[in-house]
């Protein structure tokens, strides 16, 4: 999947307002969104996690609607931010080290020992993120994605290790026990969508609640 590295030569700063003004357009040049990103960064001496940093662009004006589809939305706004912590890394070397990880994004004005290590073994995604060409993917693909992603980000938001009553978790989920495994994988997607931090109207306990939802309902082999 992942593409070889192409950095446009176009050095345009700006993103294009669409006809209607409520979705935008990525030109193949400089990331709007670097510069934005440098003064959180600069401004913070804690690390931050990317959804934070969503957030308080989307605070600010800076994050918009890239898509109508909400799965590609979500993905669109996750690739333009990674794209700008990738380039706003290479900028800052070798003077200074900016950690990219999606729970730990910080700037080290004093470079680690580790940092060639870290810079090697990132680059199959730093590739990926670089190349504009991943951003207009299919949305099969972004829905594959997003459930692998919120699969990994159950040990960053604590999700409880012992599984939840089948009927809880249904309750949960607005289903009952008659839910086939298209509906019941149906609804996760809903849910999850909704109630996913990086939306305007997410919820992290939600999200949360949500996810051990799922986690029983799979685990209970209702969901293939």
């Amino acid at each position: 999947m992942l593409l070889d590295k192409t950095i446009p030569n176009n050095t345009s700063t700006a993103l294009a307002t669409t006809a209607d003004s409520s979705e935008l357009t990525v030109p193949k040049g400089d990331n709007p969104l670097i510069w934005p990103l440098l003064t959180l960064l600069q401004s913070s001496n804690c690390s931050w996690k990317v959804h934070h940093l969503a957030s308080e662009l989307q605070t600010k004006g800076l994050m918009h609607n890239l898509d109508p589809l909400p799965e590609k939305d979500l993905f669109k706004r996750n690739f333009l931010l990674m794209n700008a912590l990738y380039e706003l890394q290479d900028i800052l070397l070798p003077k200074q080290w900016l950690q990219v990880k999606a729970m730990e994004i910080q700037i080290f004005r004093i470079i680690p020992a580790s940092a060639d290590l870290q810079h090697n073994f990132d680059a199959g995604l730093r590739d990926y993120y670089l190349d504009w060409r991943n951003y207009d993917t299919c949305v099969n693909v972004v829905r594959e994605m997003l459930e692998s992603f919120w699969s990994s980000y159950q040990q960053y938001i604590g999700v409880n290790a012992q599984l939840m009553h089948k009927g809880h978790a249904l309750t949960i989920f607005e289903l009952d026990e008659t839910a086939t495994d298209k509906e019941i994988r149906k609804q996760w997607r809903k849910l999850a969508l909704k109630w996913h931090p990086d939306r305007d109207e997410g919820d992290a306990e939600r999200f949360r609640e949500v996810c051990e939802a799922w986690q029983t309902l799979r685990d209970k082999s209702l969901v293939a």
